[in-house]
This record gives structure tokens, C-alpha cells and sequence, in this order.
């Protein structure tokens, strides 16, 4: 089997093992809507311009602005805390403090600060994204070997030249893992982030159909999250391919 068949085959074995098994679970669960129930719903939210094509492009929209702003407030912040001991020393336990704050937990606080409107969504995504995206750029810009900052300091380098040249071409990879994993949790956020009084989304809809128990659309609302975190992850990646290429060639 060649490496071309495998990457095709493989990944679409596995999803016929997964309807397989959903199937199964709606023949022995009058609760769970079948595949073809589900995919029907999605089929025809998705041609209606009001319907779930709306509900997706408004979420994914929200999740694309939480990203924007949250990576890249966690670029130099992330940056900050590897290259200077002491504002790694002041803020590394701020940091972690709210890192471990789940964005549901504020929701309370931002209703009470920032209503319900639109930026009390985006904010919550926005958190979500930073303190996601900092570890990650944080670890990164610290693993940098020190064999080629002391190579750069007996060159003449200045600090803002090491860092310029050096550090942040090495870290690049690391800045679109950063931006993978803030997008992953944000849409895993994005249902809580709805909740805050919005009339459309996939986290409005969802939460509106179980309310009225249409499993149906719960479960498309699943399917849609899914399938947007996963079209936008895999765009992620083929930036970084076509970015980073460079470092490929200069391994070699």
C-alpha cells in the first residue's frame, strides 16, 4: 500500500467504522438520531441562508476574531516571559493562575462588565486563545538551544539582533502549533461563549435544541463544530508548511 493510498484510505475507513458504530448506537437508543437523520438536517440547514450556513458563519466568525486577538497578544507576552528572567519571575504564576480558569467560569463576570452583546463573546474566545496560545510560545522560545544564542553572542550579535535573527526564525513552527491549539480551544469554547444571550451561532443553536429536545439538531450543531475546527486546523497546517519550508531545506 502506498503512502498516497494509505493517507486516503485510512482516514476514510476509520470514519466508516464511526458511522458504523452510530448507526448501531441509533438502532439500540431511540434517543440518538441516525447518521442519515442527522446529515439530512445539515444538507438542509446548510442551503438555507438563514439556517445552519448562518449559525456557522457567525461562529466561525467569533472563533477567528478570539484568535486574532488572543495569539497575538500571546506573542509578545509569551516572548516576554522566556527572555526576561524577571518578568518571568513577576507575572509565570498570573499566568498560570489564569490559565487554569476555565472561559466558563467568567462568564458570570462578563455579563456584569460587558452586557450581553457581541464583545462579551469575542472576550471570553479572546481569553480562551491567550492563555492557550502563551504556554505554548512561552515553551517554545525557552527550548531554544543554547548552542545557537552563544554562537550568535560570539559573533557580535546584540540582544535585539539574537532575538531578531535567531530566536524568533526558530520559533516560528511553534507560533502556528500556538495558533492550532487556541483554535481547538476556542471551539471548544465557542458553545459557552453563545450561551451569553446570542440568538444565533452553532453554541445558540445547540442550546436551543435541547431545549426542545430536537437530538437531531444537537447533534448537527456537533457535526458542523467539528468539521469547521477541522477545515480551519488543516488550513493551520498547510500555512505552516508552505512558511517553514525553508527550515526543511536548511536540515537537510
Amino acid at each position: 500500500m502506498t503512502a498516497t493510498v494509505r493517507r486516503v484510505l485510512l482516514p476514510l475507513a476509520g470514519i466508516a467504522l464511526a458511522l458504523a458504530a452510530w448507526w448501531l448506537a441509533s438502532e439500540l437508543d431511540d434517543r440518538t438520531p441516525g447518521p442519515v437523520a442527522v446529515l439530512g438536517v445539515v444538507g438542509r440547514g446548510l442551503v438555507e441562508p438563514d439556517g445552519l450556513l448562518l449559525d456557522t458563519r457567525l461562529s466561525v466568525l467569533r472563533v477567528l476574531i478570539g484568535v486574532a486577538l488572543g495569539a497575538t497578544a500571546a506573542v509578545p507576552v509569551g516572548f516576554a516571559l522566556a527572555w526576561f528572567p524577571v518578568v518571568r519571575a513577576m507575572f509565570n504564576p498570573l499566568v498560570s493562575f489564569f490559565r487554569a480558569l476555565p472561559p466558563l467560569a467568567l462568564i458570570p463576570l462578563v455579563i456584569v462588565y460587558l452586557g450581553i452583546g457581541e464583545t462579551a463573546r469575542i472576550s471570553v474566545l479572546t481569553y480562551a486563545a491567550f492563555f492557550s496560545a502563551v504556554i505554548v510560545i512561552y515553551e517554545s522560545v525557552a527550548a531554544v538551544d543554547d548552542l545557537y544564542v552563544r554562537a550568535g553572542l560570539a559573533l557580535g550579535a546584540t540582544q535585539l539582533e539574537l532575538f531578531r535573527r535567531v530566536v524568533v526564525p526558530l520559533t516560528v513552527p511553534q507560533l502556528f502549533v500556538a495558533v492550532r491549539v487556541a483554535l481547538g480551544v476556542c471551539w471548544a469554547t465557542v458553545v459557552a461563549a453563545e450561551l451569553v444571550a446570542a440568538q444565533r451561532g452553532l453554541g445558540a443553536m445547540m442550546q436551543d435544541a435541547q431545549n426542545f429536545f430536537r437530538q437531531d439538531e444537537v447533534y448537527a450543531g456537533i457535526i458542523l463544530i467539528g468539521l469547521s475546527a477541522l477545515v480551519m486546523d488543516k488550513l493551520v497546517q498547510l500555512a505552516m508548511a508552505r512558511t517553514v519550508r525553508w527550515q526543511e531545506r536548511v536540515a537537510r
